[in-house]
């Protein structure tokens, strides 16, 4: 049977996840009365909450005696690292637009690593039934992106389709009847070479993606180089700079027919398969027959941008709510993380039972801590802060920077542009977008932009959308101010009482409700003014025998603010933590001894 291994690139929200439904479901791979749910792979159950993609995963289809591997893959910037590994698989990409927005930063950050790689891509312009659809201009403008990223004269040459993944439809030309994906199956066998590979070297494997099963161990997932491999073959493991790793018996080799995994009697060169039985294998580590010495090349991942503080809780309320609370738990589990995970780095903090972990971007790092705290993790985080590099030449100190692009009602543009440009952003377009919407680009320090998203949703009337995506390092721009308020600072333990919370509402909003719990060095709001307050949370009404006017009026409360994860990260200055449990997200001071905190203070303005 041909192979083809194909991988579908987009800008978050493009519709990926969806075309491969269309796929799957138009190819026979499902019975005619099969439940399959939408976004049939995005199966975490966080990828469904969120609605976007944050593994990359690998599927299959037989179309005309043809089998077509196809890999979606994340559209979101904090995830490229699953991009950039994944292309290697595979022989050319499927690049989807969106026939309204045209080309958006992580559109450009995917198309230029495919095209670096020599893959020549095929365009799909997608959602070309939305009303605001604006296919043959967004046509051009992706082959400006094209030129503008270098590609070579092959890759300018690159055909194209128009499709509604929704309606289940694609065509060459816009008039064309719109019946099926018959096209664009067409198109994919056409234009996608068959892997280059050798049927009858040794057996040689590139590991793209590595899982963990409860049943057969670490699974690690790659494109056959060259040769055959059979379950209970004895193979050996080369690391990226030669070293070998271990020698293990195949305990399982698997493949993807359609959205299952199904064991399999032999993987051939060319095919994406999964390998079970090895145990310190990794991503970017080479499986191998035992006699072959050199390792497969590795493309290098780019590196992270943001750090971390993970550390063990320490609060009086630490261990009520979870099972997982030791330095030792937080630890394994942070390896594990790293070692799936090639965007990410772990290492020991100079802080006691703390660990520093780096990143992509801040939905990285959340969404890892809500893997953790759903799995019964207890721990403290710090503020994200940027990773700095120094240039060797001149020895000065430069700092990452973002492309931000931002889409936004006309009436909402000055406060957005007066706001980054205060966080030292550099404008540097300004264009109209249709139906009175502008698109603004910035270049923005990755700092700058560390909790500004919930500003700018408040300032947008939650109407603007803004994507960003890594540009590289420039020199330090100078000092950002942060945050401009002070926080109520709980001085008692116990339970909130309302009575305390109605006289504290008028210092500003409120974290906690009446009966939260509450401790010494917790924050309980947001104070007006720029500096933290000590509030006791817990005060209660004095009884007196007179029998007051008005003495039982009730206490009407302003709905507190509701601090999800996200918005609790980007909210901390540098002396607090964000304190995460299964049942709890709280707010609290590093030190919770206020006169710890006033040390510290002097000790800061002394220094």
């Amino acid at each position: 049977m041909d192979l083809r291994n194909i991988a579908i690139i987009a800008h978050v929200d493009h519709g990926k996840t969806t075309l491969v439904d269309r796929l799957l479901q138009q190819s026979g791979t499902f019975r005619d009365n099969q439940q399959v749910p939408d976004q049939a792979l995005d199966s975490n159950e966080l990828e469904r909450e969120r609605g976007i993609t944050i593994l990359a995963k690998c599927t299959s289809v037989v179309w005309n005696d043809t089998r077509i591997n196809i890999v979606d893959t994340p559209g979101h910037a904090d995830f490229g690292g699953e991009v950039e590994r994944i292309l290697g698989m595979v022989d050319s990409c499927l690049l989807l637009v969106d026939a309204a927005e045209g080309p958006m930063p992580q559109t450009k950050f995917v198309l230029g690593k495919a095209l670096q790689r020599g893959l020549r891509p095929i365009v799909v312009i997608n959602k070309v039934d939305k009303p605001d659809q604006r296919a043959e201009e967004v046509l051009n403008e992706v082959f400006d992106l094209f030129a503008a990223l270098d590609a070579d004269e092959r890759q300018l040459d690159f055909p194209h389709l128009f499709a509604s993944a929704k309606q289940g439809w694609a065509v060459e030309d816009l008039a064309d009847p719109r019946l099926d994906m018959s096209p664009l199956f067409a198109r994919i066998v056409a234009h996608t070479p068959p892997p280059v590979v050798d049927p009858n070297g040794p057996f040689r494997l590139l590991v793209s993606i590595l899982e963990a099963d409860p049943y057969l161990g670490r699974i690690l997932t790659g494109r056959i180089d060259s040769g055959r491999i059979r379950p209970g073959a004895t193979i050996k493991a080369i690391a990226r700079d030669g070293r070998p790793l271990e020698t293990a018996r195949v305990t399982k080799l698997l493949a993807f027919r359609g959205l299952s995994r199904q064991p399999i009697e032999e993987g051939v060169a060319g095919d994406i398969v999964a390998v079970a039985g090895l145990e310190k294998a990794t991503v970017a580590d080479t499986l191998c027959d035992p006699a072959v010495e050199a390792p497969l090349p590795a493309q290098p991942i780019d590196p992270p941008v943001i750090t971390m503080t993970f550390r063990v809780n320490d609060g009086p309320y630490a261990g009520q709510d979870g099972s997982k609370v030791t330095s030792r738990q937080i630890w394994d589990r942070l390896l594990r993380e790293a070692e799936g995970n090639v965007a990410i780095r772990v290492k020991p903090s100079a802080e006691k039972d703390a660990f520093e972990v780096e990143g992509r971007g801040e939905l990285q790092m959340a969404i890892l801590i809500e893997q953790m705290r759903r799995e019964g993790y207890e721990l403290c985080v710090g503020r994200p802060r940027v990773l700095l590099r120094e240039d060797p030449e001149s020895g000065r100190k430069l700092e990452p920077v973002e492309e931000v692009v931002i889409d936004l009602d006309e009436e909402f543009a000055g406060v957005v542009v007066e706001k980054l440009s205060k966080r030292k952003a550099e404008l540097l377009e300004m264009k109209p977008a249709g139906a009175g919407k502008l698109r603004l680009v910035f270049r923005a320090p990755a700092r700058a932009l560390i909790g500004y998203h919930g500003e700018f949703l408040t300032d947008t009337r939650g109407t603007g959308v803004i994507n960003r995506t890594f540009a590289g390092f420039e020199p330090w721009k100078g000092p950002i101010q942060q945050r401009h308020t002070g926080v109520l600072v709980s001085t008692e333990q116990g339970e909130a009482v309302a009575y305390a919370l109605w006289y504290l509402q008028e210092r500003g909003p409120l974290f906690v409700r009446p009966g939260d719990k509450v401790y010494c060095g917790m924050i309980v709001g947001e104070h007006t003014r720029d500096n933290d307050l000590e509030v006791n949370p817990l005060r209660e009404k004095k009884l007196t025998n007179i029998r007051a006017a008005g003495k039982d009026d009730n206490v009407l409360l302003t709905p507190p603010v509701e601090m999800t994860l996200e918005k609790a990260i980007a909210f901390i200055a540098e002396d607090e933590l964000v304190e995460v449990t299964p049942k709890a997200i709280r707010l609290r001071k590093r030190l919770l001894d206020p006169h710890a905190r006033r040390r510290a203070a002097r000790q800061k303005e002394v220094a």
